[in-house]
């Protein structure tokens, strides 16, 4: 190899790595799984796709919460789906003010709103949240306009 230049010599050696039937791709694949040059054979851990799969696995299993074994029990006020208890709960009074109501939507959605609840306790907070939005709605649309506005 001596007397060429740089490319000469590559071009030469993949021409030898052909010749032998194998590539970079491979003798790196080969020097990983049976270790890096210099270090020992146990300093390199083995990270093939199905070793490394499942270690990612075991990894997730030891950290994720123990399986529920009892279907959730649903929440004693999700029960409560007549407009006179929504009413009740929502405590709508003649005083309130358009800033006041707001709040109250914002309280009862934070508890009850479909999105934030297991699947099997949605269809009775829909009905919640649609009855409490239209109390709220009615209390808002009962307000007294401000005319100095117009």
């Amino acid at each position: 190899m001596f007397g060429m230049s740089v490319f000469q010599s590559v071009l030469e050696r993949l021409k030898a790595e052909q010749q032998a039937g194998t590539s970079d791709e491979d003798v790196g694949e080969q020097a990983f799984r049976h270790g890096i040059a210099g270090f020992p054979q146990g300093f390199v851990i083995d990270t093939s796709p199905s070793v490394a799969a499942e270690a990612v696995a075991h990894a997730y299993r030891e950290i994720a919460p123990a399986e529920m074994t009892q279907p959730p029990v649903m929440p004693e006020y999700l029960e409560r789906t007549s407009l006179a208890e929504v009413a009740a709960e929502l405590a709508l009074e003649e005083q309130e003010t358009a800033a006041t109501l707001a709040a109250k939507r914002r309280r009862f959605a934070a508890a009850n709103h479909p999105d934030r609840l297991p699947a099997e306790f949605r269809a009775n907070a829909t009905v919640r949240m649609k009855l409490a939005n239209m109390l709220i709605d009615e209390a808002s649309r009962r307000l007294p306009r401000d005319n100095s506005s117009t």
